[in-house]
């Protein structure tokens, strides 16, 4: 039982850092080897990042708060996750805790399918490039949210 525990401790950590990278990082956009952007800022190199930050985009907006959400919603289930552990009667389910943690899945799919296709409208259709590691990792923290929430549903509080 505690290795089962130690597993969905870390499987939860992971996603929340996979959160916080894919929302921090400035690299969800490449359009060429010096310049990058991200839901924050547009940065270029020359001989050091010069950054600035956008002008007001409803969908880019939509964007940051859905990945802020997710950040929020899945630290909120961690914190529950801890207090229906030592809370919790026996036999019980952790259905709070799953839900939160289905819920910071759900933004974090719906922030990264907004950017995806809203891109041109966000950055204009001049910069052709590829998506960079933080866009490709909200995909990945999207479905290993989903597998936590449904684990946390099922699981059981034993002894």
């Amino acid at each position: 039982m505690i290795v089962l525990l130690a597993g969905i401790i870390v499987l939860h950590l992971a996603v929340l850092v996979l959160f916080l990278i894919s929302t921090v990082v400035n690299s969800w956009w490449y359009f060429s080897d010096s310049n990058s952007l991200d839901i924050w800022q547009n940065c270029t190199w020359l001989e050091f990042w010069n950054c600035e930050s956008y002008t007001t985009n409803e969908w880019l907006q939509a964007v940051q708060a859905m990945m802020i959400l997710s950040i929020i919603l899945s630290f909120l289930s961690l914190i529950l996750f801890f207090c229906q552990l030592f809370t919790l009667q026996k036999g019980g389910r952790f259905y709070l805790t799953g839900i939160f943690q289905l819920l910071a899945g759900i933004c974090v799919m719906s922030g990264a399918a907004i950017y995806t296709v809203q891109y041109p409208h966000i950055h204009g259709e001049r910069y052709s490039g590829s998506y960079g590691f933080a866009y490709i990792l909200a995909w990945i923290a999207f479905p290993l949210a989903l597998c936590s929430g449904i684990i946390y549903v099922i699981l059981r509080k034993r002894e």
